[in-house]
C-alpha cells in the first residue's frame, strides 16, 4: 500500500435476489457439497510421502532447467555433451538448445501446477529413454554399434554402464511416478490434446518447410538433405562433430531461424496442453457475510483481516466453517494474503481445502504478508518462508510528540497547525451521501502516480455501505477546504489499519503528520489500542544499511532499491513511516518449493501493481444485496452471549450447579451478604463447650453420611473437626431432604444448636437450624492434592486441605511482626519508598521493565529500596527501615520467587559491626516468635541410615561466628589467598575446583566466586563472612584498614545467604565513579548492572552521614525457621501462567 491507496468507485451491479431467511453462511449447495467431497477424496489419496516425492521430482526438473540455461549461455561443446550424458542416464531430454530450455520450462511449470499430464510426459521420457538405451545397448553387445560423432569419444564399456543405468531408471521411475500421481491431480482442459497436437504438427511442418525451402534455394554442390538433417539436429541440441562441419558451410541464419520456429511451436503446443483450468470466482455476498462473522470474533488477531472482504477474492472455508483463507488467482498462482481468519484449530482444514482447489485447477499455492504465527503454521505444512518486509504498528498509549526522536514529526505538526489546519475524525457510517461522494471524488483527483496499487493492504473500494465502521480522517484549511485524508479499516474491535492516504497538491507541509498525530491523540475516545500504517517491503535492507559498519552488499542492495524508488516507492514509504517510531512487525511470503518462487514473485508484483502483468482487477463491481447488507450490519452489532465466554465446566461442577439451583428454588441464598454472629469451629473447639451449651458455628463440610431420617455431617475448620447431627424430628422432612440432596463436600455452612452426643457417645452439635454461607462449585479434595506444583497453583484448595500450610503463613506473620517490633523498639522509623523507579539501582539484578503511558517513559520495578532509603538518611530522617516487596526478573524455584519480601534498615553513625549485632537480635526475636525459644531447625543431629545428619532444633542464642572471606576460602583451597593474590593463581584454583568464572572478572570477583561455590554452600550454623573485595560491592564503604576490601558481611545459614550489611559509602565522588562503571557494563549488555541514579548522587552530594545498613530476606528467614521451601511461606507463590 502506498500513498496512492485504493478508491474504487461504487458501481451499480445487478443485485441477486435475497436468499431466504433461513439461509446461513454455513450451508453448501449440492454442487459445492459434491466438489467438497471430491476434494476430500483427493486429499485422502495424497499421503505425506507422496507429497514429499512430488517436491523432489519438481526440484530435479527445476535444477535441470537451471543447469541447461547456464550451459546454453556459458558452456561449450564439452559441457553440452556432459549434460546430455548425465541427464541421458536418468532419461531427461536436456540439451543445450533453446528448444530444450523452453520445453523444460513449460514442463516445470506443469509440474509446479501439479498437472497430471505433466507427470505422464515425464513418464513418457522414461519409457522413450528406456527404448533408446535398450536398442543401443543391444547394438553394442552384438557389435553393430557405430561410434558416435561427438567431440569426445565414449568407450563401449562406458556406454554399457550409461545405458544400463538408463534402463534401470526407465523401469523403476515410471513405477514411482504412478505411485506419486495422487499428488498431481490437476487435469488439463477438455480438448487440449487435440489443440496441442494440431499446433505441434502444424508448427513443425511449417518450420521445417520454411527451413528446407531456404536451403533448397541457397544450396550449392553439397547434399541438401544432409545439410538439412544437420540443421534439424542442431536445433534440437544433438548435433555431432560431422554436423558441425556441415553447419559451417550452411551459415548461422537457417539453424537459428529453425530453432526459433521450433521453439515457438513447442512452447505453444505444451502451453495449450498444460495451461490451467479456469475457475469462476466464488465470491458471493453471503460468503462475505460469513467472513465478516469470523472477523467479528477473530479479527483482532491480524491487522490485514478486514482486507479479506475485497470482492475480487475467493474463499476457502474450513469444513466446520470456523476459519477461512482468502485468495485470488493471479496467472497460475493462487495468491492468498494475510493470516487465515478464525479459530486456529480450524486453520488446517481451511488451508487443506485451499490446497485441494490448487491441485484441482493446477494453481501454484502461495501466501503473502503473513505474520510470524501463520508463517510457522505454513512452514510446518512444508512451505518455504522468506521475509517480505515489516508492517508499521503505532500504539497510541506510547505515541508522544514530546521526544527527541520525534522532532521531525513534531515540527511538521507544528507547521501544519500554524497554517490553520484542523482535523475531523468520523466513521464512514456518520457521513452523508454528499460527504461520501466528495470523499470518493477527492481520493480520485488527488491520486498521483498512475493506477491504484495494493493488494494485501488495500480494500479497493470507498463509500460502500458495508464499510460503516471504517474511519475517515480529514484535514481542512481555515476556510474549510479539505487538503488531506486518511481512510482506515477496522482491525478487530480496538484497532485500525490504513487503507487510503491522500493529500492535496496544494496542501501545506505536515498535513499527513498532523492527521496521524490527531488520530493518536483521539485514539482513546475511539477505543483504539493499535493502528497499522503502511507496509514497508524489504525494510531490513534499508535499516541495516543505515547501521554503522554495514557491509558493501547491504549498502549496494539499499542503493539499488533506492534507484527504483521512483516507480516502487519502497524506500520513501519506509522513511515516511519510520519517522513515527513504530513497532515494526515482520511479514513473510510462503510458497511451495524454491522452483515456485519466480512465479510467486511475479504474481505478487502483478497483484500489488508493481508489474504491468495481467492479474490486477481494479474495477470490482460486486456489491451486497439489501438482505446481505442487513446481515452484515447485524454482524457489526454482534454482542457475545455470556455462554460463549463461560469456562468449561467439569461434570462435578455441573452437578453442584444443579444443587445450587435447587437451593435457590427452595429459598436458600447460597451466597449470603453479611452474616453477623456465630464463631468459627476452631474457636469453639478451643473453648470446649459443655453438653447442652447453645452454639452458633461456621465450618466447611468434610463429609456427609445419610442414615434415613438422620444425617451425620463431619465439619472441618483449620484442621479441627467436629460432628453435627441433623434429625428429621427436629428439622422436618423437607429440610432433611433439601440438605441431604444438595449439600456437598466443601460447602461453607452455618449451624445453630446445642452440644450433645450421638448414640455411640461421640460429642456432636445437635442442629436446630442450618443455612448455607457459600456453595462450593468445585469439590475440595480432602485427603488428596499432594502434587507440589498443583498445590502451588491451587493455593486456596491447598490451604483448605492442608492446615499445616496455613500454619506456616501464620508463623510468617509472627516472625515478621517480631522483626518489626525489635526495630521500632530500637528507635527506627518505618517508611515506604517507591516500587516504580526510573533507574535500575540498589543491587545487581535484572529488573522487570514497564512503561508509563501518562508520561511516555520507561520504568522499572525496584530490585532494592536502598538508594531511596539513603536519600532519606541524607535528609536526616534516620534511623529508618522498610519491610516491603522487591522484584527481580528471574525464574521461580524452591528458593527463589520473582517478587519477595526484604527488610532494609539504616542507622546513621553506625557501621557494619553495629548492623551485625542488630541482625542477631532481629533473627533471635523471630525465632522466639515462631518456636518460643531462640532455636532454628538445622541438619546438625545424628546421621540417619543414609549418612545424612538429621534436622534438630539448634540453639542460636549469643554471638555468632565472624570469619573473613579470605580466611574461609583459604581453608577450603588449602593455601593462603586474598584479593591481592595473582589473578592466574586464582583462575587456576577456580579450574581445579570447577568454579565457573567470566572473562571480565578481576581477582576480587574470582575470589568471591570461590567463596560462593566452596564456602557458602557448606555453612550450616549462622555465620557472618566479612570483608569482601571492593570489585563486587559498588555501594559499600572502603575498609578502614585493608585497601581493596570493603566493610561488608554476608550472613549464611544452612548453605544460603540470609542477609548482608555494609558500612555505607557516603563519598559522592567515589560513588559516582563506581556507578559509572556499573552503567558502562549495562551499556555493554549486562542486564543486571546498575544504572547511574542522579537523584541519589545529588542527595549524597548534599551530605549523607556515615551509616551502617543491612538487608535481610524475610522469605528466606521464615523458610529457615519453619524448615520449608519458599512456595510454602508465600501466600501465593509465582507459578507459570496457564495458556489462555
Amino acid at each position: 500500500m502506498t500513498d496512492s491507496m485504493s478508491t474504487t468507485r461504487k458501481t451499480p451491479t445487478t443485485e441477486s435476489p435475497a436468499p431466504p431467511e433461513d439461509n446461513t453462511a454455513a450451508q453448501l449447495t449440492p454442487e459445492e457439497t459434491q466438489k467438497h467431497n471430491i476434494r476430500r477424496r483427493l486429499r485422502a489419496q495424497a499421503t505425506p510421502a507422496q507429497e514429499n516425492a512430488a517436491r523432489v521430482l519438481i526440484a530435479v526438473f527445476a535444477t535441470t532447467l537451471a543447469l541447461t540455461v547456464v550451459f546454453y549461455f556459458v558452456g561449450g561443446r564439452l559441457s553440452g555433451f556432459a549434460l546430455r550424458i548425465v541427464y541421458g542416464t536418468i532419461n531427461i531430454p536436456a540439451t543445450t538448445s533453446l528448444v530444450s530450455i523452453l520445453v523444460l520450462a513449460l514442463l516445470v511449470g506443469g509440474l509446479l501446477r501439479r498437472k497430471r499430464m505433466a507427470l505422464y510426459i515425464v513418464a513418457s521420457f522414461q519409457i522413450l529413454g528406456f527404448l533408446w538405451s535398450a536398442q543401443r545397448l543391444a547394438s553394442v553387445l552384438v557389435g553393430t554399434f557405430s561410434p558416435p560423432t561427438e567431440a569426445i569419444r565414449v568407450s563401449p564399456e562406458r556406454l554399457i554402464l550409461v545405458d544400463s543405468l538408463a534402463i534401470i531408471f526407465g523401469l523403476t521411475v515410471p513405477v514411482i511416478l504412478w505411485w506419486v500421481r495422487p499428488a498431481f491431480p490437476a487435469r488439463v482442459q477438455r480438448g487440449s490434446f487435440i489443440r496441442a497436437s494440431l499446433i505441434a504438427i502444424g508448427g513443425s511442418l511449417i518450420s521445417v518447410g520454411i527451413a528446407f525451402a531456404i536451403m533448397e534455394a541457397t544450396a550449392e554442390e553439397r547434399s541438401v538433405l544432409r545439410a538439412f538433417g544437420a540443421v534439424v539436429r542442431n536445433s534440437l541440441g544433438v548435433a555431432g562433430v560431422a554436423d558441425r562441419h556441415v553447419l559451417h558451410t550452411v551459415g548461422h541464419g537457417v539453424p537459428v531461424l529453425l530453432e526459433i520456429c521450433l521453439s515457438a511451436t513447442f512452447v505453444l503446443a505444451i502451453w495449450a496442453f498444460l495451461r490451467s483450468s479456469g475457475s469462476p470466482q466464488n465470491w458471493t455476498g453471503m460468503s462475505e457475510v460469513a467472513v465478516r462473522e469470523l472477523l467479528a470474533q477473530h479479527g483482532q488477531a491480524d491487522s490485514l483481516g478486514y482486507f479479506a472482504t475485497r470482492r475480487d477474492r475467493s474463499y476457502s472455508f474450513s469444513d466446520d466453517q470456523k476459519a477461512v483463507l482468502a485468495y485470488r488467482v493471479v496467472g497460475s498462482v493462487a495468491l492468498a494474503s494475510g493470516d487465515p481468519i478464525g479459530e486456529h484449530t480450524s486453520w488446517k482444514s481451511a488451508v487443506d481445502n485451499w490446497l485441494d482447489s490448487c491441485r484441482e485447477y493446477g494453481w501454484i499455492p502461495a501466501v503473502t504478508s503473513v505474520g510470524a504465527e501463520a508463517g510457522r503454521f505454513f512452514a510446518a505444512r512444508g512451505f518455504g518462508i522468506v521475509p517480505l518486509g515489516d508492517e508499521a504498528i503505532l500504539h497510541p498509549d506510547r505515541f508522544t510528540l514530546d521526544s527527541t526522536s520525534m522532532t521531525s514529526v513534531r515540527q511538521a505538526v507544528t507547521r501544519a497547525r500554524r497554517a490553520g489546519l484542523t482535523v475531523t475524525i468520523r466513521r464512514h457510517s456518520d457521513l452523508t451521501e454528499a460527504e461520501m461522494a466528495e470523499m470518493i471524488h477527492l481520493a480520485d483527483s488527488w491520486r498521483i502516480g498512475g493506477p491504484e496499487r495494493g493488494f494485501s493492504m488495500a480494500l479497493e473500494r470507498l463509500g460502500d455501505p458495508a464499510d460503516g465502521r471504517c474511519v475517515l480522517v480529514m484535514a481542512h484549511t481555515k476556510d474549510g477546504k479539505p487538503v488531506g485524508m486518511l481512510s482506515l479499516v477496522p482491525w478487530g474491535r480496538t484497532g485500525l489499519s490504513l487503507d487510503v492516504m491522500r493529500r492535496s497538491p496544494e496542501a501545506p507541509n505536515g498535513v499527513t503528520e498532523l492527521m496521524v498525530a490527531e488520530l493518536m491523540d483521539r485514539a482513546e475516545s475511539l477505543g483504539l489500542v493499535h493502528v497499522s500504517l503502511n507496509f514497508a517491503v524489504a525494510r531490513s535492507v534499508f535499516a541495516d544499511a543505515d547501521e554503522l559498519g554495514a557491509s558493501p552488499f547491504t549498502r549496494a542492495g539499499s542503493g539499488l532499491l533506492g534507484l527504483v524508488d521512483r516507480f516502487t516507492q519502497i524506500e520513501s514509504l519506509y522513511r515516511n513511516n519510520d519517522r513515527y517510531r513504530p513497532e515494526w512487525v515482520p511479514r513473510y511470503v510462503c510458497f511451495e518449493g524454491a522452483a515456485a518462487l519466480p512465479a510467486v514473485a511475479l504474481a505478487i508484483g502483478a497483484a500489488e501493481g508493481f508489474l504491468p502483468l495481467p492479474g490486477r482487477n481494479t474495477s470490482v463491481g460486486n456489491q451486497l444485496t439489501p438482505f446481505e447488507l442487513e446481515r452484515a450490519s447485524e454482524v457489526e452489532r454482534i454482542t457475545f452471549e455470556v455462554a460463549a465466554v463461560e469456562p468449561r465446566r467439569s461434570n462435578s461442577t455441573r452437578h453442584r450447579m444443579r444443587h445450587l439451583d435447587a437451593l435457590c428454588a427452595a429459598g436458600r441464598n447460597p451466597y449470603t451478604v453479611g452474616r453477623p454472629g456465630g464463631e468459627a469451629l476452631a474457636t469453639l473447639n478451643a473453648q470446649t463447650p459443655a453438653t447442652g451449651t447453645q452454639v452458633h458455628v461456621h465450618a466447611r463440610v468434610r463429609s456427609v453420611r445419610r442414615h434415613g431420617g438422620v444425617i451425620f455431617v463431619t465439619l472441618i475448620d483449620n484442621g479441627v473437626q467436629a460432628q453435627a447431627i441433623l434429625e428429621r424430628d427436629t428439622l422436618g422432612a423437607d429440610q432433611i431432604e433439601l440438605f441431604g440432596r444438595n449439600i456437598d463436600t466443601g460447602d461453607l455452612l452455618s449451624f445453630q444448636g446445642h452440644m450433645g452426643t450421638s448414640r455411640n457417645g461421640t460429642s456432636s452439635i445437635i442442629v436446630s437450624s442450618w443455612d448455607i454461607a457459600a456453595k462450593a462449585l468445585h469439590p475440595v479434595p480432602y485427603g488428596g492434592l499432594t502434587d507440589p506444583g498443583q498445590r502451588a497453583r491451587a493455593r486456596t484448595m491447598d490451604l483448605l486441605v492442608h492446615p499445616q500450610a496455613a500454619a506456616k503463613l501464620r508463623a510468617r506473620s509472627r516472625a515478621i511482626g517480631a522483626v518489626r517490633s525489635v526495630l521500632l523498639e530500637e528507635g527506627y522509623l518505618e517508611v515506604e519508598t517507591p516500587m516504580l523507579q526510573s533507574t535500575n539501582g540498589g543491587a545487581t539484578a535484572r529488573p522487570f521493565r514497564t512503561f508509563s503511558n501518562a508520561y511516555g517513559t520507561d520504568l522499572v520495578m525496584r530490585i532494592a529500596p536502598e538508594l531511596a532509603l539513603k536519600r532519606l538518611l541524607a535528609g536526616d530522617m534516620g534511623p529508618v527501615f522498610e519491610i516491603g516487596r522487591n522484584f527481580r526478573n528471574e525464574g521461580a524455584d524452591l528458593t527463589h520467587n520473582p517478587e519477595f519480601t526484604v527488610l532494609e534498615a539504616y542507622r546513621p553513625f553506625s557501621d557494619y559491626n553495629g548492623m551485625r549485632l542488630l541482625t542477631q537480635r532481629v533473627i533471635q526475636a523471630a525465632a522466639r516468635a515462631v518456636h518460643g525459644a531462640e532455636v532454628i531447625p538445622l541438619p546438625m543431629g545424628p546421621e540417619d541410615e543414609n549418612g545424612n545428619p538429621t534436622v534438630i532444633p539448634v540453639d542460636i542464642s549469643g554471638d555468632w561466628p565472624v570469619i573473613s572471606v579470605a580466611d574461609a576460602v583459604s581453608e577450603k583451597v588449602g593455601q593462603r589467598v586474598s584479593h591481592t593474590t595473582d589473578l592466574e593463581t586464582l583462575l587456576a584454583l577456580a579450574r581445579k575446583h570447577e568454579v565457573a568464572v567470566a572473562n571480565d572478572m578481576g581477582p576480587g570477583a574470582v575470589l568471591e566466586e570461590l567463596y560462593a561455590e566452596l564456602v557458602e554452600g557448606e555453612t550450616v550454623y549462622p555465620t557472618f563472612y566479612v570483608d569482601f573485595p571492593v570489585e563486587t560491592s559498588p555501594l559499600t564503604g572502603p575498609h578502614r584498614s585493608i585497601p581493596g576490601l570493603v566493610e561488608r558481611w554476608d550472613l549464611v545459614i544452612r548453605g544460603a545467604e540470609l542477609g548482608t550489611a555494609y558500612s555505607e559509602l557516603n563519598d559522592p565522588i567515589e560513588q559516582r565513579r563506581r556507578l559509572t562503571e556499573q552503567s558502562l557494563k549495562a551499556a555493554a549488555g549486562n542486564v543486571e548492572a546498575m544504572e547511574v541514579d542522579e537523584d541519589f548522587l545529588a542527595a549524597l552530594e548534599v551530605g549523607m552521614p556515615p551509616a551502617g545498613g543491612l538487608g535481610i530476606g524475610l522469605d528466606r528467614l521464615v523458610m529457615m525457621l519453619t524448615e520449608s521451601n519458599i512456595r510454602e511461606v508465600l501466600s501465593f507463590p509465582f507459578v507459570r501462567p496457564r495458556q489462555k
